[in-house]
């Protein structure tokens, strides 16, 4: 079973000791998202809104360069600093998924950095047929 480490390529700035994504056997995992400017590594602090749709913008930047969309999600984790968010945050979250709906957890959480939200996924590959999905 060969790993294979997934990289935003828009990132410019280390954020952590973790991998962006990690392909195995056709299915792709995606680490926790959050609202961080990809050039700097920095928290971008805004409204609940704005930080889920930038949170899920990198979740995209993650997603594509695993050969998935968000089309191809099946799991989605879900951290919110104020659970009074929920109904801000799924306005925005369903502007991405369509069709089909990722399973799904919300939890509230204590976050790092300031942040309000954080995401991870695991997603399909489609071109997957065994082996690493490419």
């Amino acid at each position: 079973m060969a790993l294979i480490q997934v990289r935003n390529p828009k990132k410019k700035a280390s954020t952590g000791a973790y991998s962006d994504g990690v392909i195995v056997d056709g299915w792709l995992y995606v680490s926790g998202q959050g609202p961080i400017d990809v050039a700097t590594g920095k928290a971008v602090s805004g409204t609940i809104e704005e930080e889920v749709r930038l949170t899920l913008e990198n979740m995209g930047d993650v997603l594509r360069a695993g050969g998935c969309a968000y089309e191809d999600v099946v799991r989605c984790t879900v951290h919110l600093t104020d659970i009074e968010n929920f109904a801000r945050f799924n306005e925005v979250y369903q502007e991405f998924f369509e069709g089909v709906l990722p399973t799904r957890t919300t939890v509230q959480s204590m976050l790092g950095l300031g942040i309000k939200v954080e995401i991870d996924a695991i997603a399909r590959i489609p071109s997957a047929e065994g082996g690493d999905g490419r």
